[in-house]
This record gives C-alpha cells, structure tokens and sequence, in this order.
C-alpha cells in the first residue's frame, strides 16, 4: 500500500447520516517544514486516486517535494477513502450515504489540522473534480488558503455539465432497466457503455478530427474508444461511480451553511490569489462558466489552456499542457499571498 489513512471515526455528513469508521486515504510527497509554511493540497478527481497526480510532481516543477510538503487526498467513493466498495454494511454498496465536495474538503481540513497541525496552505490546486475542491477549499477557508489553481473544473456543476453526468449514470442505469432497487445487481462490465458516453465528452472534437490518438498508439478511432474509454472506465466499480457522479452533479461551493446558496458571495469570499486554467476546448467545465467565476473572485486571474485536448488538457498526458500548467503554478507560487 503506497498511501495512508486517517481514521475520522463517526462522520456526520452535510445529509445528517452519521458514517461510522470513515477513512480518508492519502499521500504525502517532501517533507513538512518547520513553521509549516510549505503545504500543498492536490486532491484527485472523479475516478482517479493519488497515483493520476503524480505526473505534475517533482524535482524541478512547481510541485517540488524538495520545497513543498504536498497533500494529496482521496475523494470519497474513489475506492481509497470511505466508498460504497470499501464500507461495511449496512452502508455498503447502494446504502452509501450521500457525500458533498463541502464533506470531503471539511474532511480534508481535519487530516491537516489533526493529524499534522497545519494551519496555513500556500496552495490548493486541482484537475476537473480536484478543481471544485480547491474552490470550496477557497470558500470555506478563506483566511487558511494562500492560493489556489483549479484547472478543467469550475465552482459549481454548471446546468449542461450535470447533463453530461445524468447521461453517464443513464448508461449504467439502463443496464438494469432503470429500476434502482436492482442497483447491487451492477458489475463493472456495466461501465462499458458509460466509457463511450464519456468519449465523446473528454476530448474535443479537433482532438478527433485530426486523430491525435495516432500520437498514444491506437490506429484507428475505434481502437482507441475501446481501449481508453472502455477499458479505463470498466476498472471502475459501478457503485464507487454511482457515489461520486452524485457528488459530481450537486457540487456547488455556496450550497452550505456559509452562504445558503448564494453562489456570488461564495466567490467573493475566496482571499486566495487565484489562478483559474480552463480547458480552451473544453466540452463540459466550458471557460466561459470559469471566466464568471473568475471575475467574481477578488484576485483572480483566468489563464485557458489553449489546447485541443477538450477536458484532458488537465490530464497530464500532452506535454505543451503540462508545461502550461507548471508554468502558471510556478508563477503563482511565486508571488506574495494575497493577504
């Protein structure tokens, strides 16, 4: 096992349901310094765990562990925190509660302030999911976050981004009729037609057109729909998928006590120096949905990544993306915070 767990015992979650025994599954890269002035907190994305970050850390690049402390948590329902895959019963499989972003960032706080003593973060950064949670890191803990850089993910589910989700969970839910009392009937070979749903999605239509794909080694479109979005999509239990495409759709950084709904004063709220990188094709978390946001958001810059990766351009996988990424971030740490 190459991460930990903190054991957050009986969690009361923002839908009332208390979860017993929860556990937050994370990794930690470089070394806390100490005034414990060094932390990064790099949460992961629908689907993915620690691992799917790794790509933007090391020696050298914005996300040095010979300069930061870095913290990378797991979203609940990934398979690695508490999930409907891991949890007991009676909360197993389609009894798992009902988990915000509020809940997991809320969770998140008390792994850095329990479990290290950590009450400053230079940086919150994030890829699509990853990108919400570090706008509600933003919005819940004004005065802690110094900065913060979402990239591909905006600080709500926007009305078609909850489409694209709700056409998702119809895939796997038309395996079994529709019927939701035949739910723990779901395999992961149900998650076959949820991958080409999210095909046509995660990249850009230029991506497609001018068969980038050639470029990962897949000769033909159909080669590559199967053996990236079937495949990768297929690994996934389909009750962790089900948990955090809810989590998904009902993400918004204002639906909680704090702000009641209201969305703008939530943005207005965030202190951090914020580095806001939408996907300039992007289908789904659309730069025009960042650029709202990022005007709201007293000291915010908005920097598209200017690439016919769609959604993926976060992904780690395009070299000019990457460096685009590690650049901003590079630059963004390098200024005073803004309080």
């Amino acid at each position: 096992m190459d991460y930990e767990i903190f054991e957050l015992g009986s969690v009361t979650l923002q839908s009332g349901v208390t979860l017993p025994n929860a556990i937050l599954a994370y990794k930690t890269y470089g070394t806390l310094n100490q005034d414990k002035s060094n932390v990064v907190v790099y949460p992961t994305a629908f689907g993915d765990t620690h691992e799917n970050n790794e790509w933007l850390i090391g020696n050298g690049m914005a996300l040095d562990p010979g300069k930061y402390f870095i913290i990378v948590p797991n979203l609940l329902g990934n398979g690695l925190s508490s999930s409907p895959s891991n949890t007991p019963p009676p909360f197993d499989r389609v009894n798992f509660p009902k988990v915000t972003i509020y809940d997991n960032v809320n969770l998140q706080h008390r792994l850095l302030t329990e479990k290290f003593g950590i009450q400053k973060i230079a940086l919150v950064v994030g890829w699509s999911m990853g990108g919400i949670q570090s706008f509600q890191w933003g919005a819940s803990y004004p005065d802690m976050v110094e900065r913060i850089a979402p990239f591909a993910g905006a600080a709500k589910t926007w009305p078609q981004t909850l489409v694209v989700l709700d056409g998702m969970k119809a895939a796997l839910m038309a395996a079994i009729g529709f019927d939701s009392n035949k739910r723990n009937q779901l395999t992961s070979a149900d998650m076959r037609a949820v991958g080409r749903v999210y095909a046509g999605w995660g990249l850009s239509q230029a991506f497609y057109r001018e068969e980038l794909y050639r470029k990962l080694g897949y000769d033909t479109l159909e080669d590559f729909v199967a053996g990236v979005w079937e495949d990768s999509f297929m690994k996934m239990d389909p009750h962790n998928v089900l948990a955090m495409l809810w989590t998904g759709q009902h993400a918004d950084i204002s639906a909680n006590p704090a702000y009641n709904g209201d969305f703008d004063a939530a943005l207005k709220s965030i202190k951090a120096l914020a580095c806001v990188m939408p996907g300039g094709t992007d289908l789904f978390c659309t730069a025009a949905e960042n650029k709202y946001e990022a005007k709201l958001i007293p000291h915010a810059d908005l920097n598209p990544i200017e690439s016919i990766w769609g959604h993926f351009a976060g992904r780690g996988i395009n070299r000019a993306d990457n460096k685009f990424i590690d650049e901003n971030l590079k630059r963004l740490l390098a200024l005073g915070s803004a309080g």
